[in-house]
């Protein structure tokens, strides 16, 4: 992992990507950006958000409603209650033997509620009606049932996020998952860009397989949420400028 101190795309990802070639989904408060509700749930806040930055992200997700923090590992304000706390890792490849699989099907809008199920089941992180749209997913599917997926997400210039790997355990043990890691990266490739990928500190056998796969340690993170007051103090009437 670098010691390099100097900002990195990859240190934001969220406003990387919100800024960039997402920036058609941002919804802005302010200094907060946030995805729609039901495309994903990153929200990015300023590097030093200040008392007006929280009542904007609150005001974006909805008072008493949590705002998802991808990194954040600062102070959070009074009256405001952490609801999930993890260790994260970001991963970033370092050699993938990337490549197209023949048995992977793209995946569209009319397979999102198969894509809904099999996340509901496997629990592989946020996956919402309109996610398909931050990228392209891949899936394999077994007698017509769809059996693994994987896709991008997070979209920072020059890099894409490998997200929402999933397998039915019923599958699991053919390395349906490697092979939809590396068809995703092949793609990712092919357009002139670096895949990478984050997930918990603690899911030693993720890791063990990221690594397998030639992706690289690049930063320890934080997922976490706070959850919003149901009531924001009140804030003072703009002053016209003379």
């Amino acid at each position: 992992m670098s010691t390099d101190t100097t900002p990195h795309v990859l240190d934001s990802p969220a406003r990387a990507a919100l800024t960039g070639p997402h920036a058609h989904f941002a919804e802005r408060r302010g200094r907060v950006l946030a995805y729609p509700v039901e495309v994903t749930p990153w929200l990015a806040l300023p590097d030093d958000p200040d008392a007006d930055d929280w009542a904007d992200a609150a005001t974006l997700v909805g008072p008493g409603n949590d705002v998802p923090l991808l990194g954040f590992q600062g102070r959070i304000p009074d009256g405001w209650e952490v609801t999930f706390q993890v260790e994260g890792v970001q991963f970033v490849d370092d050699g993938l033997a990337a490549a197209p699989d023949p048995e992977a099907v793209l995946l569209g809008p009319a397979d999102v509620p198969e894509m809904l199920d099999l996340v509901a089941r496997t629990q592989p992180g946020p996956f919402l009606p309109r996610t398909i749209e931050l990228g392209t997913y891949l899936g394999i599917r077994r007698e017509g049932a769809l059996v693994a997926m994987a896709g991008e997400r997070l979209h920072p210039p020059g890099w894409t996020e490998i997200s929402a790997v999933c397998t039915d355990p019923a599958a699991r043990g053919e390395g349906l998952a490697t092979r939809l890691i590396l068809a995703v990266a092949h793609g990712i490739r092919e357009r002139g860009e670096t895949p990478f990928l984050h997930t918990a500190a603690g899911n030693t056998h993720a890791i063990r397989l990221y690594e397998s796969l030639g992706f690289r340690l690049r930063r320890t993170t934080a997922f976490g949420a706070a959850r919003a007051p149901q009531r924001l103090p009140d804030r003072p009437a703009a002053v016209p400028v003379p």
